[in-house]
């Protein structure tokens, strides 16, 4: 950079040799001047030849630089070039002006030392970051405890579609300062557990809470020990739904598998967090904002808050999420619904300005989280759990919907402890989150215009009576298959439909299986079965002669004529709330 050993003229400025470039917008370092006039001979050139052929280092007219309220408002701003006669005259007139020209400077030798030194900086800088990068990366990565669930857990958080993560707060009393909890010898059960479910288009979330004393199945599932080997669980009928974990030795996929059971919904991912993992995080976001509505003193879990807002964390934070008898008619389900209230409190923080403007209380809050989660291996590193958590962030906490499994008084008990699910409620809002629904607001109209499901139906579609389809029931409802032939044909007019009886297996969602040349076809029966657009399957060779599509019904089938998608929307009487209004725990 130094212009006297490139026979540069020894008035020059290094800076002044960085020059925008019109073309690109950005300012270039220019060493080679043979190619052009020189900058002295610029300099020197009268203001009506720079007015005619541009300035030679910015390639505008003088006047432009200049004049800058004659800019136009398209010119990028450039910044005028420093003359050090003009700087060093001191306004002292042409004579000080010539001195000041002829006198030999030693400002560019020191400022060649001072960019070098900056060059210098600038790379150790780069070279220190990327290095504190990744000892924080291993840092944060070696905090993680992750579980290997099998095929559950392995779906790529890189990948598109719905996100279904399944939270999991379990009461096992391990860990510092947990013993004094009760039921010391815990082996940890699903004590709070929440599907997480983010929308494919990351425009909205549904939180549904699901009770601990739901009586339900819980299905085989298969266990993997740390020397690898694999241990086959057996399923068990009218167990309480805590139970999926921990007992008998079940591990998170289990409590994954049960969900999916009860919902229809796979979970992708599971975040297990225990009475530490509480504690820790409340502390490292800096408390948690909540609010009563009347004074809370409660002996049993020491738990003392007064009447309207204050904030929690540690201790007191624990104590709160454990409380059921301070709120409601002190059951189970009147607990949910504070620690709804005090998870959208805690999003509310952590997605606030005063959260991920702060480098310390970002770091803090994620040595935290790694250090207090297990996971499964499908997010067990810290680039993919910062990936998801990335994706959830997009989320607008006013459109994240917290709500709790839809249930009634189980039936088969004289005075009720327990809960079953609600037959239709709890299946409407199922179906919903397997059609990723949305439970709020946001974009229903244009979601409706753009989503896949309007795509899928867009275009051509066959005539009923040109429409051949074979139907086989892989659900659960016996004759499934026959009704629903009997439904096409006499309501539908679709003639050439053909009951199949069984499938091979059975299957959780049902599937059209078509193909290409059949698509106009497939679109018409979609229409008439109110098929989602995750059950087309389309194929890559066309069908020939009369060859027909496939129609399996799986267990999200209910009945001829009812569509598979779910409602639009749930029921006024489901009582659900939003991420981003404060709650007074009743």
């Amino acid at each position: 950079m130094d212009a006297q050993s490139r026979g540069r003229a020894d008035d020059i400025d290094p800076a002044d040799q960085w020059v925008l470039n019109p073309h690109t917008g950005n300012y270039e370092l220019r060493l080679d001047q043979s190619a052009g006039e020189s900058p002295v001979a610029a300099r020197t050139a009268t203001a009506e030849d720079s007015g005619r052929r541009g300035d030679a280092r910015t390639g505008a007219p003088r006047e432009d630089r200049e004049g800058s309220g004659r800019r136009g408002t398209n010119s990028p701003e450039v910044p005028g070039q420093r003359s050090r006669r003009s700087s060093r005259s001191g306004g002292r007139g042409a004579e000080a002006t010539a001195t000041a020209g002829r006198r030999k400077r030693k400002a560019p030798k020191a400022r060649k030392k001072a960019l070098m030194w900056t060059g210098g900086v600038t790379a150790f800088l780069v070279v220190s970051t990327a290095v504190g990068a990744y000892i924080l990366y291993e840092k944060l990565n070696g905090n993680i405890d992750a579980i290997d669930i099998g095929d559950q857990g392995n779906k790529d958080v890189f990948s598109d579609g719905p996100m279904n993560i399944l939270i999991i707060g379990t009461d096992k009393r391990t860990g510092k300062g947990n013993e004094g909890y009760g039921d010391k010898g815990s082996e940890g059960h699903a004590d709070t557990t929440i599907l997480f479910h983010v929308s494919e288009d990351r425009t909205n979330a549904t939180a549904m809470s699901i009770p601990r004393d739901l009586m339900t199945e819980i299905p085989e599932c298969e266990t993997k020990g740390s020397d690898g080997t694999s241990t086959t669980i057996p399923g068990t009928p009218n167990e309480r739904f805590n139970t999926s974990l921990g007992q008998s030795g079940r591990n998170p996929g289990c409590t994954m598998k049960t969900v999916e059971n009860i919902t229809g919904v796979k979970p992708d991912h599971f975040m297990m967090v225990d009475f530490n993992a509480v504690k820790e995080l409340t502390t490292a976001v800096g408390g948690v904002e909540v609010c009563m509505a009347k004074p809370v003193d409660d002996p049993k879990s020491h738990l003392k808050l007064p009447e309207g807002k204050s904030e929690v964390q540690g201790e007191m934070a624990l104590a709160l999420l454990r409380t059921r008898h301070s709120f409601g008619n002190e059951s189970d389900l009147d607990r949910i619904k504070v620690q709804q209230q005090f998870l959208a409190s805690m999003i509310r923080e952590m997605k606030s300005s005063d959260t991920l403007t702060n480098p310390k209380k970002l770091y803090t809050l994620a040595d935290a989280a790694t250090n207090a989660l297990t996971v499964d291996t499908g997010i067990g590193d810290a680039k993919k759990l910062m990936t998801l958590a990335q994706e959830i962030g997009k989320v607008d906490t006013k459109n994240i919907t917290f709500l709790t499994m839809p249930v009634i008084d189980n039936p088969a008990e004289p005075k009720p402890i327990t809960v079953v699910v609600d037959p239709v409620k709890g299946e409407q809002l199922f179906a919903m989150l397997r059609s990723d629904t949305s439970l709020t607001e946001v974009k229903q109209k244009e979601k409706a215009a753009k989503g896949k499901q309007a795509a899928l139906l867009r275009g051509p579609k066959a005539a009923p009576a040109d429409v051949r389809v074979d139907v086989l029931n892989g659900g659960e409802i016996s004759g499934a298959a026959g009704a629903t032939v009997t439904w096409l044909q006499n309501q539908q007019g679709v003639l050439k439909s053909t009951n199949k009886a069984n499938a091979p297996e059975q299957i959780k969602k049902t599937t059209l299986a078509y193909a290409p040349n059949q698509a106009d076809q497939a679109r018409a029966l979609a229409e008439m079965m109110g098929l989602p657009a995750a059950a087309m399957k389309q194929g890559t060779a066309d069908a020939e002669g009369l060859e027909t599509m496939v129609l399996t019904l799986g267990a999200d089938f209910k009945g001829a004529g009812i569509p598979i998608t779910g409602p639009a929307k749930m029921p006024d009487d489901v009582e659900k709330s939003s991420a981003d209004k404060a709650v007074c725990a009743k």
